[in-house]
């Protein structure tokens, strides 16, 4: 997978080294300080829930400590939300209206059924890249560009289908190219790792490679992970030794999500099964990948805080991106935020 802008999550980039003298010289062009806390964010899928992350976030600001993070990760809905965390509170007013303004019917179009069974998806995505060209200007990517000089990082994360493996995008370094094609990558990118599969159509990302093109299938990011921070086996100590430092690290993931079982009363049907079937396993792959980062931060030595939706909150959501859920979600976040919110040290499973 060649170039700087994207690496493979499931193994450490081959041009780790490369990556790494391009951050140290951000950073000490920056006048980073190398005893400085370094703070990551990794936000999770989880559809509609999102709202709940948003909310969170929204409220934190408003305390005053919400730290500026150093990293920012986002997957499926935490694309979505990633890209205005990482710019931080000035965009909290354009986070809180994507999770509060647009329902069902602003972001699923839904096809015939015959359409449906004979095409890629149940659903057109036309509401969700409208969405993302309204927020995703040539002035936002400007915003985006000037922190990853400072040596930031934003990371998306998509599913290529094609090759089972997941990838890890670099968005700051997309948007330093400032062209129309990183425009159009970038918000790609978001696109793809919101596109649920059957749900919403894949992705096709044009590609060159050996000087030939072709397009590469992309889809959901959750699909092979719900969180992630780090590719696997990337270790940041090795940064400290480059660096002569020892910081301080702390990692706050978001949860957009229930952790703890939840009562429903199954219908026999086809379709109430395979959903609440489907449920269930993205439940419990979002627990595995809150076990999996913990065991990596405790063994990097960065301190774990975890936020998730918190059993007070009982509402039901009647439908997918059904607005009122969606709003009272964002305003529990807020209030969870806003009242300092106790993050757990470890994963419930632990």
């Amino acid at each position: 997978m060649p170039g700087r802008i994207r690496f493979w999550g499931d193994v450490p980039p081959r041009n780790v080294e490369a990556i790494k003298r391009e951050l140290d010289a951000q950073r000490l062009a920056g006048n980073f300080n190398p005893f400085d806390t370094i703070n990551y964010l990794a936000i999770s899928g989880g559809g509609s829930d999102g709202a709940f992350g948003a909310g969170l976030l929204v409220g934190w600001s408003e305390t005053g400590s919400r730290p500026r993070f150093d990293v920012v990760t986002g997957i499926s809905t935490g694309a979505l939300t990633a890209p205005f965390a990482f710019l931080g509170p000035d965009y909290d007013a354009q986070l809180k209206e994507v999770y509060t303004t647009y329902g069902e019917n602003a972001l699923v179009r839904h096809r015939p059924l015959l359409l449906a069974v004979t095409d890629a998806s149940i659903a057109s995505n036309a509401p969700m890249v409208a969405l993302i060209e309204h927020y995703v200007s040539f002035e936002f990517l400007a915003a985006v560009a000037r922190e990853y000089r400072q040596g930031r990082r934003l990371l998306i994360g998509t599913t290529h289908l094609d090759a089972q493996r997941p990838v890890i995008w670099d968005m700051g370094a997309i948007a330093a190219r400032g062209d129309q094609d990183a425009v159009e990558l970038f918000r790609n990118v978001i696109l793809a790792s919101v596109s649920v599969p059957g749900i919403f159509p894949p992705v096709l990302i044009s590609v060159t490679q050996g000087g030939r093109y072709y397009d590469e299938m992309h889809v959901d990011g959750g699909v092979v992970s719900q969180v992630f921070l780090f590719p696997t086996q990337f270790d940041p100590r090795s940064l400290d030794k480059r660096l002569g430092r020892s910081p301080t690290r702390r990692l706050f993931v978001i949860r957009n999500g229930r952790l703890g079982a939840e009562w429903e009363t199954v219908e026999p049907s086809l379709l109430k099964i395979a959903d609440r079937s489907l449920s269930s396993l993205i439940k419990y792959q979002g627990r595995g990948d809150l076990d999996r980062i913990y065991f990596e931060s405790r063994s990097y030595n960065v301190g774990f805080n975890l936020a998730s939706i918190p059993d007070s909150f009982m509402e039901k959501e009647p439908a997918p991106f059904d607005l009122t859920y969606m709003k009272a979600l964002f305003e529990a976040g807020y209030a969870s935020g806003r009242s300092g919110y106790r993050w757990r040290k470890k994963p419930p499973d632990l």
